[in-house]
């Protein structure tokens, strides 16, 4: 996936000419198009890694407020043998979720290939460290009020819909410091300004919000999932932390500053000094060497992930050769609704590439499976088996029905 795929139809060129770090974007899309991101299927196989949470990284939020990790969480031994942890119980989490908690899934950007794919598109733009979080909301619960983030945001819906007030207010350019994490909810209400746009966002679609962008969002059906991207992109500071380096080596910055005794002189004589290692700094701004260095850090401001290949390390399979079964096979349900319907003796389903004719035990096997998130070859034999399994989910996908997950 590259950044013009994710903003397909707009583009990366239109984009960067009229909405990067200027103003919010909505782009509706297909249910297909970010099908292979996430789904329940995978969801539920990620939950199910129940080691691999703490408190920290599963979190659940009722109405705005977050559970405390004490009414969800037992202690436990985490995977390196020192560590103690608050680990999620499975059944306390569900008692949670029958009562409308959200649960939030942090920094998910690389537990799947189809979640990896965002980021690095995201990233391979230059557009800084790609992280991903998972929002699952139930219809009427918020799980967050109004409120910016400290980079920019890339909301792609993958299963249900949210609505999303995007307010008029923007904090200018806030990082993830106490002097912007202590702002009270009352100081974000007042700020937020005026109601800019209500978005449903729908599968397929993605939001994009430069940074401090006042939103909030509902789900409005019955059940919403989102992937939340966050793009933090290389600051300011970032040239600071570089020079602290540089000066270093430079003896002028190692020298003592004037001493203070009250007189006039003195303060001068501090004034004096300050204005000179200033103009030094800005000197080491345009020196070569320091350029290199700050266009090398931007240019690979980017997460590592990936790249693992044991068996063709060790010459056992050729390079970049997908391991036997990756991926699994089960087939996401991208139907919009999409349902057989008897014309006569004969049945048939429209899809948008036409009109598809079924036989009748084809037809009661697509009822049930297009009613479902997602299905895979064996759980289709297993419900109908008078169905031939493969050439069914052939004729779906060919139409465009199912997609891999």
């Amino acid at each position: 996936m590259t950044l013009d795929d994710l903003l397909a139809p707009l583009g990366a060129e239109k984009f960067f000419a009229e909405y990067h770090d200027k103003q919010p974007l909505h782009l509706k899309g297909d249910p297909a198009k970010f099908a292979q991101v996430l789904s329940w299927r995978q969801i539920n196989r990620l939950l199910d890694m129940t080691h691999a949470w703490s408190s920290h990284s599963l979190q659940l939020v009722m109405d705005g407020v977050p559970v405390p990790a004490a009414e969800y969480c037992t202690q436990a031994t985490g995977r390196d043998a020192n560590e103690r942890l608050m680990q999620p119980v499975t059944a306390r989490v569900r008692e949670w979720v029958a009562k409308g908690a959200s649960i939030v899934m942090n920094d998910v950007d690389s537990l799947t290939p189809g979640l990896a794919a965002v980021s690095n598109a995201i990233e391979g733009a230059g557009l800084g460290k790609a992280q991903a979080n998972v929002y699952i909301s139930w219809q009427s619960h918020k799980a967050f009020p109004a409120h910016y983030d400290t980079h920019d945001v890339w909301a792609v819906q993958v299963e249900g819909e949210k609505t999303w007030n995007v307010w008029e207010g923007r904090a200018e350019w806030p990082i993830s410091h106490p002097v912007f994490r202590s702002q009270t909810q009352e100081h974000h209400e007042q700020a937020k300004g005026k109601l800019r746009a209500k978005v449903l966002m729908k599968p397929g679609d993605l939001l994009y919000l430069p940074r401090g962008w006042y939103h909030d969002a509902l789900a409005e059906a019955p059940a919403s999932v989102h992937v939340a991207y966050g793009a933090h992109a290389p600051l300011g500071m970032d040239l600071v932390n570089i020079l602290m380096e540089r000066v270093l080596y430079d003896a002028a910055f190692r020298q003592p500053l004037p001493r203070q005794d009250g007189t006039a002189a003195a303060k001068f004589a501090l004034t004096s000094r300050a204005g000179q290692l200033g103009q030094r700094l800005a000197e080491l701004c345009r020196d070569p060497k320091v350029m290199e260095v700050l266009e090398g850090y931007v240019a690979g401001y980017r997460f590592n992930r990936g790249g693992n290949d044991l068996l063709a390390w060790r010459g056992l399979a050729k390079e970049g050769a997908a391991p036997e079964g990756e991926g699994g096979d089960a087939l996401r349900v991208v139907a919009g609704g999409a349902k057989p319907v008897r014309r006569g003796s004969d049945w048939v389903l429209k899809a948008a590439s036409g009109t598809l004719p079924l036989s009748p035990v084809e037809a009661e096997a697509a009822n049930w499976l297009l009613g479902r998130p997602d299905i895979t070859e064996a759980e289709l034999r297993a419900a109908h088996p008078a169905a031939d399994a493969p050439a069914l989910l052939g004729k779906l996908r060919g139409a465009g029905l199912l997609v891999p997950t």
